[in-house]
Formats: structure tokens, C-alpha cells, sequence
């Protein structure tokens, strides 16, 4: 199959074209390559892909209309996955502005490029910060998710609204993911496991907030690499027994459906610090701070009906994943295990 990948020199978006590439598929990778962190990061995981046979980037912002319509015109793509975004829940709070660019009106470019040229099946990153106010655990697609405490969580549920209504017009089959607390090598420096990793390797304090008490369904990245390649594999099909008059989220009468990819093994923050300070062999100075706005205490999935749709569940323990990572940001950073940073 030919694929775009959107955000493919990101943290999940590489990953996935890599997997992609793997299996034979042809890919073809957008991303702006922003600031929004280090963009050696960026570039040294669009390196990687770029000297594999069946890549090819195009150095785009999705904000821009003429081009994604361009793209979508000459390339004729069989599936897109769909995972560039401005990430973050604080800096939607400093640059909203950012999050209605490239989530909305981005968004809204793919879909119309998906319209225009028939595309197969669109896959698209949600996100459980669509839970917000909810604090019914497990997390269930089945349930509403209508109080948003974030402008990232609101712009992620304005996706899944916004691709159900061309699912339901245009019968595109459309599919969202809301991943969990994603880790793993080649992260986001902007995510707390790369900055409690950082910290402890510089001996800077590191922030913890709520006080430590809160609960992530942390969730490695091949695990979800896994759910994303297999859902791309199985487009969203009309629900025939879907009632109007008892709507279930998660699924519709239009090709649409929405799933949960976590680990439903959910590890509290402080025994998650625990583990990569055994991994790095350091302690971690600890600065305990109250909940910042736009959080939420705890995040677990169900994943039942992905398992049900697949037949797959992510299961990578945090002790595993954080071995992994550890190994990749010492190579990559080339830190000495005796000395610290060389």
C-alpha cells in the first residue's frame, strides 16, 4: 500500500512509517519540523527513515491548504495515518493559537485531501486527554466525553466530531486512537519521562506534580505501533445495530469508530521515577508540586474492544519500556555511565 504518514519525523509518527517500511508499504512522510522542541531530535529520527528504500518526505506544514490538496491529488494514497498535531497540554495554554492551526485547520486539510482522492481508510491520533473531567475508571470509548479540561483535549474531540461528519457524508472510513502516556526511545524531550530522565542524568531537582499521587496508564511505543498498523489493516465499517435513539461514542451508523490503545496496567508517577532512577543508577532530587491546570489525577484504558477488533492488547511493562528508553537516551546522548554526560 501506498501510506501517509503525517508528523513522520516524530516520536509516533517515525516509529510507524518504520514499522510500515518493515512490512513493504510505500511511505510518504509530511512534517513541518517546528520548534516546538529540539529539531535535531526531529531530524535525526527523519535521517533514519530517509535512508530506507520506500520513504520519501515532503517538508510541509498540513496548515497549508493549496499543498495537501496537491499531495493528496498526485499521490492517489490507499490509507493515511494521521498523526501530526501541535502536542502538549500546558502549551495549549501558552500558544493557543498553535492548537487551532494545526489541529483544526490542519485536520480539516486531511479530511478534505482524504475526500477529494478517495483514500481507503483514515487513521487518526486522538488522545485520552478527551476523558477530562471523567473519573469513571477504566477509561471506555462507550462513554461520553463531552468536559474537556485542556484546549489539546478539546481540539483532539473536535477530531473525532469533525471526521465523523465526513464518515457520515462522504463514507470515509475513519478510525481515532486515543493513546495513552506514550514513552519509549526516540521520545518527546517535552514529556515527563524524558525530562525526569534528564534531570536525574544533569542532577537538576525534578518537578513532580500533584505531589506524586497520580496514576498513568504509561504505554510503550511499539505497543502502539502495533495497534496502529493492525487498525490501518481493518477499515471502519458501519455498526448495523447503531440506535439513534441510545448513541454509543465509540461507534456510529456511518465508517467511523473510535479506539482506546493503552496498557491498562496503570503505574503510579512516584514508582515510575522509581524505575528509571534503577535504570540510570542515580537518585532523583525531587520537587513536589501542587496539580498544574489542565491535568487530571489518573488515566487507565479499557482496550477490550480493540482486542475484540485486532486481537491485540499492549502489554510491555514499565520496567521493560524504561530499560529500553534508558539504553537509547544514554547511546543517543552518549552519556557515561561513570562520569555523566561526556
Amino acid at each position: 500500500m501506498k501510506i501517509l504518514v503525517t508528523g513522520a519525523a516524530g516520536f509516533i509518527g517515525s516509529a510507524v512509517a518504520h514499522r510500515l517500511l518493515d512490512r513493504g508499504d510505500e511511505v510518504i512522510g509530511i512534517d513541518n519540523l517546528n520548534n516546538y522542541y529540539d529539531v535535531r531530535l526531529k531530524q535525526a529520527r527523519l535521517d533514519r527513515l530517509n535512508a530506507r528504500a520506500g520513504f520519501r518526505h515532503i517538508q510541509l506544514n498540513i496548515v497549508a491548504r493549496k499543498e495537501m490538496a496537491e499531495i493528496f491529488a498526485a499521490e492517489q494514497f490507499d490509507a493515511v495515518m494521521h498523526l501530526g498535531a501541535q502536542a502538549g497540554v500546558r502549551y495549549s495554554m501558552e500558544n493557543p493559537s498553535a492548537y487551532i492551526d494545526s489541529n483544526i485547520v490542519g485536520f480539516n486539510n486531511v479530511l478534505e485531501g482524504c475526500r477529494h482522492s478517495g483514500v481507503g481508510h483514515l487513521v487518526y491520533a486522538s488522545s485520552s486527554s478527551v476523558y477530562g473531567a471523567n473519573t469513571r475508571l477504566p477509561f471506555s470509548e462507550h462513554d461520553n466525553v463531552d468536559h474537556p479540561v485542556s484546549l489539546y483535549a478539546a481540539t483532539k474531540k473536535a477530531n473525532e466530531l469533525m471526521a465523523h461528519s465526513y464518515a457520515h457524508l462522504y463514507r470515509i472510513p475513519c478510525t481515532g486512537l486515543r493513546f495513552f502516556t506514550v514513552y519509549g526511545p526516540w521520545g518527546r524531550p517535552d514529556m515527563a519521562f524524558f525530562k525526569f530522565t534528564a534531570g536525574i542524568v544533569a542532577g537538576r531537582p525534578i518537578q513532580v506534580f500533584n505531589r506524586g499521587e497520580m496514576v498513568r496508564d504509561f504505554t510503550y511505543v511499539d505497543d502502539i505501533v502495533e495497534g496502529v498498523v493492525r487498525v490501518i489493516d481493518l477499515p471502519a465499517q458501519p455498526r448495523p445495530d447503531w440506535s439513534g435513539d441510545h448513541p454509543d461514542p465509540a461507534t456510529s451508523s456511518a465508517p467511523w469508530r473510535i479506539f482506546n490503545i493503552g496498557n491498562s496496567q496503570p503505574v503510579n508517577l512516584l514508582r515510575y521515577i522509581e524505575v528509571i532512577e534503577q535504570c540510570l543508577g542515580r537518585k532523583a532530587i525531587v520537587e513536589l508540586l501542587p496539580m498544574q491546570p489542565g491535568d487530571v489525577q489518573a488515566t487507565v484504558a479499557d482496550v477490550s474492544s480493540l482486542q475484540e477488533a485486532t486481537g491485540f492488547r499492549p502489554d510491555t511493562s514499565v520496567e521493560t519500556g524504561i530499560a529500553k528508553f534508558i539504553d537509547w537516551y544514554k547511546d543517543y546522548y552518549q552519556i557515561d555511565d561513570g562520569t555523566g554526560s561526556k
